[in-house]
């Protein structure tokens, strides 16, 4: 489903009417006059939300005699919603070139020839700023509090508290007085 169907979609359920008319079609397929029956609603009305149920695709229409029929799309309705909210779309794209765009600009900022200029006080910054530090670091191997003091006063002389904050971040792990960086 495209982000303009789930949008589509979710409009169409955000109505009452619809919602009462694709609850009687749950329970049989249906014309017009009989949902305005049901209803209590004109003929016109049902028409019109039929309308936009079937172009969101939440309804379909078939021919039997006389009479157009409408039946609810049982297959829509059997999709997971985290399943739609999961599907890739160029929305997420845009997103991943936005959170790079910032990462970016973060390390620029707090960076000066390869040394942190400062800790930022805010915890995303943060949180960009230790991964940043934390590339210097090999994924399961394990070095002594020594060894990570060393690696991380080429970037600061302040370690013990990008040390302590790597830790209670979740990119390091520390067991006894041996550390490892935690994979990601």
């Amino acid at each position: 489903m495209t982000d303009q169907e789930t949008i589509a979609f979710f409009k169409c359920l955000a109505d009452k009417s619809r919602l009462t008319i694709l609850k009687s079609l749950m329970l049989e397929d249906m014309y017009v006059e009989r949902l305005a029956e049901r209803l209590g609603i004109t003929s016109a009305t049902v028409s019109f939300h039929l309308k936009k149920l079937e172009e969101a695709n939440a309804v379909r229409s078939y021919k039997d005699q006389y009479y157009t029929m409408y039946s609810i799309n049982r297959d829509l309705f059997g999709v997971n919603i985290l399943d739609i909210l999961g599907e890739k779309s160029s929305e997420s794209e845009l997103q991943k070139e936005r959170d790079e765009t910032y990462r970016k600009k973060v390390i620029e900022a707090f960076f000066e020839y390869g040394k942190l200029k400062s800790i930022p006080s805010q915890r995303k910054k943060e949180r960009i700023v230790l991964e940043e530090i934390a590339k210097s670091f090999e994924p399961g191997k394990t070095y002594t509090e020594k060894e990570i003091n060393l690696i991380i006063s080429e970037f600061i002389d302040d370690f013990c508290t990008i040390r302590r904050d790597m830790i209670s971040e979740g990119i390091l792990k520390r067991d006894k007085a041996l550390y490892t960086k935690v994979q990601a």
